[in-house]
């Protein structure tokens, strides 16, 4: 039989590995990390074919920091608990359609496009930029008219280091798109202040349908199309970014259940 005293240590070297095991693995998350993005910049990063915006960290300690907060209940990021307030989504579901090839050019470039996002909190409203994204802005006027954003759920958001929601991934996943890619355009000079509407990637010319929304200003490298800015609705994306995350990390999915209903491209 095992003693009382022989039981407590058994339990206290099985946490003890625990959290040796949680701390080395943090270590190595964290160099997997700034092998794909580098020094303390906010950028895309690939995951798992998917697309992500993250922020980088340092393999100096810090996520051994963050592993013992992990370990202690009061410091842990705690479920979000506040109630939720946007509408239930319209009925239907993405028609996670794939297409071949990037569309064919079928814009006026010289002309004004207005996109509108009716989201379950809200409508949002975005001026396109045709003469300076014309691909991007053609890619969602043919998606648009194709309903591919229809119903699609916007899968992740940011509240720490950048400040964007993104969106356009029919799987929710981050790691769906259309089937095809197209090249980055505006980048030269490119910013993010809010309410920039840009392309997210993984990597140059990789652009598909994920696009993110800044509700905050964010310093981002130049490397992510800008082709829209939002001209209503700010204070919906506030409303969802003031809600945070479901998990209550400053990086996940919206607490919010923010879907697209429909979206609309029109001249």
């Amino acid at each position: 039989m095992v003693s009382k005293e022989q039981r407590q240590r058994q339990l206290a070297r099985a946490k003890q590995e625990r959290q040796d095991k949680r701390r080395a693995e943090a270590r190595t998350r964290a160099k997997q990390r700034n092998a794909l993005i580098g020094a303390a910049l906010a950028v895309v990063v690939v995951a798992g074919g998917g697309v992500w915006i993250a922020s980088a960290v340092s393999d100096d300690g810090k996520d051994d920091k963050t592993n013992t907060a992990a370990d202690t209940p009061s410091n842990a990021p705690k479920p979000n608990t506040k109630p939720k307030t946007c509408a239930e989504p319209a009925p239907g579901q993405p028609t996670q359609e794939k297409f071949q090839a990037e569309p064919p050019m079928s814009i006026d470039t010289k002309a004004a496009y207005t996109m509108s996002l009716k989201t379950t909190c809200g409508d949002v409203t975005v001026k396109l930029d045709a003469a300076k994204a014309p691909k991007t802005v053609n890619s969602f006027n043919f998606l648009a008219e194709k309903k591919y954003f229809d119903h699609t759920k916007c899968h992740r958001m940011t509240t720490a280091g950048i400040y964007v929601l993104q969106c356009g991934d029919p799987t929710a996943t981050g790691s769906g798109g259309p089937g095809y890619q197209f090249a980055d355009e505006n980048l030269t000079g490119a910013t993010y202040p809010a309410g920039t509407v840009a392309m997210a990637n993984s990597g140059p010319n990789t652009n598909g349908s994920q696009f993110f929304l800044v509700y905050k200003d964010t310093q981002l490298p130049p490397n992510y199309t800008p082709f829209g800015t939002i001209t209503g609705g700010m204070d919906v994306l506030q409303k969802i970014a003031d809600a945070g995350t479901e998990d209550g990390n400053s990086d996940g999915a919206p607490h919010e259940t923010v879907v697209l209903n429909t979206v609309t491209v029109t001249k």
